[in-house]
């Protein structure tokens, strides 16, 4: 019986038919390699031009650095693979819905005042205006004021999760959730519970969860039984046996909503580790953040986008807004949307005109465009810090380009600091992690291991003015590949808090010097080797 589970399982499965169709994949080159001369010739040819089309269209060669040694290495193969595997997101019907989607529903992020409040916060944040202008008007985030109290930094995992069950209790209208990672016990369990309650009391549950990220923690079925509960579950890109390119780009993302009033973000995914219910990697260091107010807005935002496109429903998103006294947004002929006015959540005038502190622009980055998103805020903090930018990531897998601005915010005399894991998830990405250290401790950038465990959290933060707080690892994956979020925070008190945990962290962690950070010769081969096929780690 062990067995037959085990043969028919879904990973033993999944992994035959992908063994199968990379056979299929090698056969097919290798009959077409040795049919006819001219043949072989004319996908060497082909692999040519791929990769000059690569080297053309690329905004991080780097990145793109494993197709072009496969392609130019095994010419006639590594052509076959990359028209399976390697190939345009276009092609996707799911992505299709998701890019149409994103363009579609970017208009729900216009506000009436956004000019105005963008003004106030170039004049009062003059060194942040940079970041600000890009957010705002390249990427196309709204600029929000920060209301005194309007978001709390929680350090850890285990600090957060009782303010979010707290939260989800006083749900009255809707609760979404889009996590990368979902797995029962203690931490889902709980939230499961409430989830089931308020779906009875008729509150709009709706939960979306990465298809691959929830693969060994999930069945197969496990949204048809949310489903038969009353919440409406979606499972983001169902894993396929097909192989192609859109199962390499995962919903990475880390959002919760309820009732438009108040957001969950940060690093935290849902199962036991990220709130050390349970150790795997020693001390789990994560982090959460909440939002309250209008900013809360461009979170909701962001789910519905997903959902709308998974779904297939159109759906007027501002009913789920709160009152927050901003107007409604234009109204788009065609589409079949109305306008709609705030949704009446009895918050009085004397709460929306609180003072402010600081600024807040939640974002969302996706691979679906041309542009970065989450490495542009990172790069635009680097190259705008005067006197310091610490920076906390579970991994450090860079192209030339990152290591350039870190190397030079050094050198122009920036305190740089990078906390990771004293404890690996995965003792090869660690490896080449720590790959990096020799160049970037060459060059002045302090790097620290976190002694007790493994670092989760992605946050940056400089100058004591600007911080970003989110789910975009230094990697390739999260860079480039993987749709992410982040909140950026200008100018507000609070941003101590974010660079209180990272010099508390400090304390518990081991600074590598520039003599220890020398792994010597076949450390750096192997390293080098792998770091070629680091965009597939």
């Amino acid at each position: 019986m062990k067995i037959r589970r085990l043969l028919f399982n879904r990973s033993t499965m999944m992994i035959v038919t992908v063994l199968g169709e990379i056979l299929l994949i090698m056969a097919l080159a290798n009959w077409l390699g040795g049919v006819a001369g001219w043949i072989a010739g004319l996908l060497r040819l082909i692999g040519v031009l791929i990769v000059l089309e690569i080297v053309r269209a690329s905004r991080h060669l780097a990145s793109d650095l494993m197709w072009i040694f496969v392609i130019m290495l095994f010419p006639v193969l590594g052509t076959a693979f990359f028209v399976f595997l390697g190939s345009s997101l276009i092609t996707s019907k799911e992505t299709r819905k998701l890019a149409q989607s994103t363009t579609k529903c970017a208009r729900y992020y216009q506000k009436q005042d956004d000019e105005k409040v963008f003004a106030q916060a170039c004049e009062e944040e003059p060194l942040c205006s940079g970041q600000l202008t890009y957010l705002s008007r390249h990427a196309g985030f709204p600029v929000y004021r920060n209301p005194e109290g309007g978001f709390d930094y929680y350090p850890l995992g285990d600090e957060g999760f009782p303010v979010i069950l707290e939260e989800m209790k006083k749900a009255r209208k809707f609760i979404f959730l889009e996590y990368f990672i979902i797995a029962r016990g203690q931490m889902w369990d709980s939230m499961h519970e409430i989830l089931k309650q308020k779906a009875q009391e008729g509150l709009d549950v709706r939960v979306m969860y990465d298809d691959l990220g929830s693969f060994s923690t999930l069945p197969m079925s496990y949204a048809k039984t949310l489903e038969q509960e009353g919440i409406r579950c979606i499972p983001f890109n169902r894993i396929s046996p097909v192989l192609g390119a859109i199962m390499n780009h995962r919903d990475h993302r880390k959002i919760l909503v309820i009732d438009g009033e108040v957001a969950f973000s940060g690093g935290i995914n849902l199962a036991d580790e990220y709130i050390n219910a349970i150790v795997r990697f020693g001390h789990w260091k994560d982090n959460v953040i909440r939002i309250r107010g209008e900013a809360v807005w461009s979170y909701t935002v962001m789910f519905l986008t997903h959902w709308q496109a998974l779904s297939g429903q159109e759906e007027d998103f501002t009913k789920f807004r709160a009152a927050y006294s901003i107007a409604p947004i234009p109204a788009v002929s065609g589409n079949g949307l109305t306008d709609g006015s705030a949704a009446d959540t009895g918050r009085s005038s004397e709460e929306t005109a609180a003072p402010s502190d600081g600024y807040i622009i939640p974002y969302a980055d996706t691979p679906l465009d041309q542009a970065h998103v989450g490495q542009d805020v990172y790069m635009n903090i680097l190259n705008e810090a005067k006197r310091y930018c610490y920076i906390m990531t579970p991994y450090l897998i860079l192209d030339n380009e990152f290591v350039n601005a870190l190397s030079l915010a050094a050198a122009r005399g920036v305190d740089v600091r990078i906390i990771t894991p004293g404890i690996p998830d995965k003792k090869t990405v660690w490896g080449v992690t720590r790959s990096f250290y020799e160049v970037l401790t060459q060059t002045g950038v302090r790097i620290f291991e976190y002694t007790p465990g493994f670092v989760h959290a992605k946050v940056f933060v400089s100058d004591d003015r600007i911080a970003t707080v989110g789910t975009i690892n230094l990697d390739y994956r999260s860079l480039y590949l993987h749709f992410e979020n982040g909140t950026c925070l200008v100018g507000s008190k609070k941003v101590m808090d974010v660079k209180k945990d990272l010099t508390d962290t400090l304390k518990k962690c081991r600074e590598i010097t520039a003599s220890e950070a020398k792994f010597g010769f076949f450390f750096n081969l192997k390293y080098s080797i792998i770091r070629i096929f680091a965009g597939q780690l």
